[in-house]
């Protein structure tokens, strides 16, 4: 047989999420949308810079979570963003392949690790 106990309660656990919740707020979302919206700018590989400047961001709340989510709105005829094409690669209407440049995920980075560390610091003080 097997006995398990507990004892005390999750108090620390729960005002540990709860102050991390409370640091997500509108305010540090914009600051790193704005950081992001800048690094894909800088980022993208430029043609005629059309994808480079269609970076947007949005915000999406719900009941207990926050979304930072990144948009380019340069899309093809078709419904593609051009920014995944240049991501991911593409063929072209000749049946050759472009290969794909990996751009977004270095771009975001340090940003994604900018908004962990202040978190992380915001939340152990």
């Amino acid at each position: 047989m097997i006995t398990i106990r507990q004892e005390g309660d999750f108090s620390k656990l729960t005002n540990f999420f709860e102050k991390c919740k409370s640091l997500i707020d509108r305010s540090n979302l914009d600051k790193y949308g704005r950081q992001g919206v800048e690094a894909l700018s800088s980022a993208t590989p430029r043609d005629t810079g059309l994808t480079a400047s269609s970076w947007s961001y949005e915000i999406i709340r719900k009941h207990n979570s926050a979304r930072l989510v990144f948009k380019n709105s340069n899309i093809t005829s078709e419904g593609t963003p051009i920014a995944i094409l240049i991501q991911y690669g593409h063929a072209t209407k000749n049946g050759a392949w472009v290969e794909g440049i990996d751009y977004i995920n270095p771009a975001l980075k340090p940003v994604f690790e900018g908004m962990a560390d202040n978190i992380w610091r915001e939340v152990n003080t």
